[in-house]
């Protein structure tokens, strides 16, 4: 079996104990605008590509594909408490906490942010998918307060944002910045002058780290890749933008060992 290339990021590197991936598209098995490492079960790809996907990306932390935990991702602030393997089912949520070694928590993703945590003083990790919505309602400090739940302490805890829309690229409405100001206010330091003067460009990886350092963590930071404007990943904006009817799914992920 192929063990498709990851990247990683030095935060979460020097964590004891601690096994992280972010992975690209390459090194997979799916053809056509899902080609290569396609994760996501919701996408409209072939199963058995997508399993296939799946179990290679599971190998890379020397675990079987069942050990992979993600969720069907609804863009809430829901985090679950994994003990043991999900199964079949899938619980609807944006958020996967364990403290059992050898259980891969991950989050899918084709722009929003993934976030990958660690506390690894009591030996608890976490891995959340925050799209805008998510990060506006608090899916970042859910997942920090189910980790609490299970023994860590947010001052021991490292967070990465991984592979996401850049800023660059995140092109919203006045109606956007609109939300953000009246649920966040003071978010509005995360938007930029977009193209035209109802448009402005919005800072995702820059509003999560925000809301994960004001949570309190111990250390936080972006992996600085732009899904968007880079081809090696999916992304859900650069098909729409050329109208292609569907997207594959990133995998981050971090296990306990």
């Amino acid at each position: 079996m192929t063990r498709p290339p990851v990247l990683t990021h030095p935060l979460l590197d020097a964590v004891p104990g601690v096994q992280h991936a972010f992975f690209s598209r390459a090194g997979g098995v799916s053809e056509g605008i899902h080609a290569g490492l396609n994760v996501g079960r919701g996408s409209r790809d072939d199963p058995a590509a997508v399993e296939e996907n799946r179990r290679r990306a599971a190998s890379v932390f020397g675990r079987p594909a069942g050990d992979l935990l993600t969720c069907h991702q609804i863009h809430s602030a829901t985090a679950h408490v994994a003990t043991v393997p999900f199964g079949p089912a899938r619980p609807e949520g944006d958020a996967v906490v364990t403290r059992t070694p050898g259980l891969i928590c991950g989050a899918l993703s084709a722009d929003c942010a993934p976030i990958l945590l660690a506390d690894s003083e009591v030996g608890v990790v976490g891995a959340a998918h925050a799209g805008w919505k998510g990060a506006l309602t608090g899916v970042a400090e859910a997942t920090i307060a189910a980790m609490e739940a299970e023994g860590a302490d947010r001052r021991r805890i490292v967070a990465v944002v991984g592979p996401c829309i850049g800023p660059a690229s995140y092109e919203v409405g006045l109606e956007f910045l609109e939300r953000f100001s009246a649920d966040d206010p003071g978010s509005d330091i995360h938007f930029a002058d977009g193209a035209r003067a109802d448009k402005r460009l919005f800072d995702l990886p820059g509003y999560v780290l925000a809301r994960l350092r004001r949570s309190g963590v111990a250390d936080a930071a972006w992996i600085g890749v732009d899904t968007c404007a880079d081809e090696g990943f999916f992304s859900n904006r650069r098909a729409f933008q050329r109208g292609e009817p569907d997207y594959g799914r990133l995998l981050s992920a971090i296990m306990l060992v």
